[in-house]
């Protein structure tokens, strides 16, 4: 088994449970995940098997989307609905829907976002959330992200009472952003301490909510004897990058991963896929960084 799984992670897990617990499903070690959600976050999560373990960078890198609700009035040690009170403010009946909405548009493009302190961002060997769990307070490295677009979903405010006033926006973001940081910045755009009370990840690169597999079907599927058809094949995500066709004889040298001329199509190309004559990954491919006109193994997959 090669490939992935777009596992629809469930509220009360980590990602590294889903991990554990897949490996039983799938009697293989040989498995990992694309990048963290936090156990109270559901949603998308590209699960790597076998060789394709190799790519998961690949995948981790690419745009995720998300459903968020932002609650208006607290602001929290965690940014998100689980943490305790650092800050709070009435919100004002005279706040509407079409301000939130104005709010929003300033954080379409790149922004500058620094982390929160419970996350599992590294400073100094630890993680950040290890500092804030004995109280301490380390100065954080902050990062670019880019917000590709972002909208408003909600068509009216939801009032639970004048501290926890919510709306809801889809935001497709660069890989590394915090939408709990990006909650709390709209909340200090509107004047208000803010967190996030809910948070869906609805897309990850090629994989979508709508083809993602729960535990239960998977499974299913591992009592009828047909899990295998689940797993994707590794070159699918990845088809936002150039393919190569090898033919017979070609195969045989990129599976060894020899460095090889450069194929004329894809001169101008620094990375790409090659395929057997059935579609199936067997490497990727890049420039050779010496060797003007020759290309050399990124991955192999197949050997």
């Amino acid at each position: 088994m090669n490939g992935f799984i777009p596992l629809w992670k469930p509220k009360g897990m980590t990602s590294h449970d889903c991990v554990m617990k897949l490996r039983g499903i799938l009697r293989t070690k040989k498995i990992g995940h694309t990048g963290t959600l936090d156990p109270e976050v559901e949603g998308v999560l590209p699960i790597t098997v076998g060789k394709a373990t190799k790519l998961t960078t690949l995948i981790t890198d690419q745009p995720k989307t998300y459903v968020a609700e932002v609650s208006l009035g607290k602001q929290t040690t965690t940014e998100d609905h689980t943490g305790e009170v650092v800050d709070q403010k009435d919100i004002p009946e005279t706040l509407t829907i079409d301000q939130c909405n104005d709010a929003l548009k300033h954080f379409e493009g790149t922004l500058t976002q620094v982390p929160p302190m419970y996350s599992a961002v590294k400073v100094n060997g630890m993680k950040l959330y290890e500092y804030a769990r004995e109280g301490l307070e380390v100065d954080r490295p902050s990062r670019e992200v880019t917000i590709y677009n972002i909208t408003n979903i909600s068509q009216q405010l939801k009032i639970h009472n004048q501290q926890d006033v919510r709306f809801s926006f889809q935001a497709t973001c660069s890989s590394g952003t915090y939408i709990r940081t990006l909650c709390v910045d709209i909340g200090k755009r509107l004047g208000f301490p803010a967190h996030m009370s809910h948070l869906v990840r609805e897309e990850a690169g090629s994989f979508k909510s709508n083809e993602a597999l729960t535990f239960e079907q998977l499974e299913d599927a591992k009592n009828d004897g047909e899990v295998e058809k689940f797993i994707v094949n590794p070159s699918k995500p990845l088809s936002y990058l150039p393919s190569y066709k090898a033919n017979t004889d070609e195969i045989i040298r990129f599976k060894h991963g020899q460095v090889l001329p450069v194929p004329s199509k894809l001169k101008e190309v620094d990375l790409f896929r090659v395929e057997d004559e059935l579609g199936q990954l067997i490497a990727l491919y890049q420039q050779h960084p010496t060797k003007a006109g020759q290309i050399k193994p990124f991955k192999v997959l197949q050997s």
